[in-house]
């Protein structure tokens, strides 16, 4: 037969009390109850662990041996139990995040320090990935949770984030270069550098919208799926694009960000409302709150 836990228990707490009365208070038990099972645990050793007199209660020699051997078993015992317990609320386990390049630069960074910080023990992966692939990992299982622009997805659970300035990238000594704000409508007869086209063709739609409300189709001489392909284009002077605020860290010289009248872009946070898995939980939860207690809009 193999000692319980609950053995072990009584065991350790009577050599450290060096008494059953006050050992039995301390486990809030019967003192016949505990003597009936370290009676039992001698059994199962065959071994006697304490002496008995009128002097008090002390540890045999073999009992002094089992003493640091039962401590030990008991920690182990309670570690699984906390390692289960923390897996059972999210604070463990692995979550992979994935995020386009236009939304890495002024959120990713915020948001693994975040949580890193509240889930030191959570494996966090982090994968850069366009439109198409995300949504599509995120709707088969491969990611847990993704940054992502608007439209939201159908079927997906989505809150916004973050909320960025859209500016129009010109290249240094352009004619409107010194503009403090222009609209789309004004850059009609420009050419243009863009991104490919995706898969997940809502993505292009809305863009396709918005170029049609301002009265034209961009004349599209150049595509770049980098955020920093496309600054280095305009950089060149092959075209202008469109990008939100934030990519003005990722290059200051060669390129001129100008405010778009009343365009801004959203970044949305997207899951599977049928994940179950808890840790998604958990950084959601950290998500929202770094979004309501810091300004993550970024603005020209």
């Amino acid at each position: 037969m193999t000692p319980d836990l609950r053995q072990l228990r009584y065991f350790v707490a009577v050599a450290e009390e060096s008494s059953f009365t006050r050992a039995a208070a301390r486990l809030m038990i019967t003192q016949q109850s505990l003597s009936q099972q370290v009676n039992a645990l001698e059994r199962i050793l065959g071994a006697k662990l304490f002496d008995r007199d009128s002097r008090g209660t002390r540890l045999t020699d073999t009992g002094a041996l089992f003493l640091p051997e039962a401590r030990a078993v008991l920690d182990r015992a309670d570690e699984a139990v906390a390692v289960v317990r923390r897996a059972v609320r999210g604070e463990t386990g692995r979550l992979v995040l994935a995020f386009l390049a236009t939304t890495a630069n002024h959120l990713l960074p915020p948001v693994v320090r975040a949580v890193r910080k509240r889930l030191p023990d959570l494996h966090l992966v982090t994968e850069e990935t366009t439109i198409g692939p995300l949504v599509e990992g995120v709707l088969d299982g491969r990611y847990d949770l993704a940054f992502t622009r608007s439209p939201q997805v159908p079927g997906l659970a989505a809150r916004t984030v973050a909320t960025e300035q859209v500016c129009a990238v010109l290249p240094e000594g352009h004619p409107l270069a010194d503009r403090t704000e222009l609209t789309l409508s004004e850059l009609a007869g420009e050419r243009w550098v863009m991104t490919p086209r995706s898969s997940w063709e809502p993505w292009h739609r809305t863009f396709d919208e918005n170029f049609r409300a301002a009265g034209f189709s961009p004349d599209i001489v150049a595509r770049d799926a980098s955020v920093q392909g496309l600054l280095g284009l305009v950089a060149a002077g092959v075209g202008i694009t469109r990008l939100g605020w934030s990519a003005h860290n990722l290059r200051r010289t060669g390129v001129v960000f100008v405010p778009l009248t009343g365009e801004f872009a959203t970044t949305e946070m997207i899951w599977r409302p049928d994940n179950p898995s808890p840790a998604l939980r958990q950084v959601t939860d950290v998500v929202t709150e770094l979004a309501a207690t810091t300004d993550l809009t970024t603005t020209g």
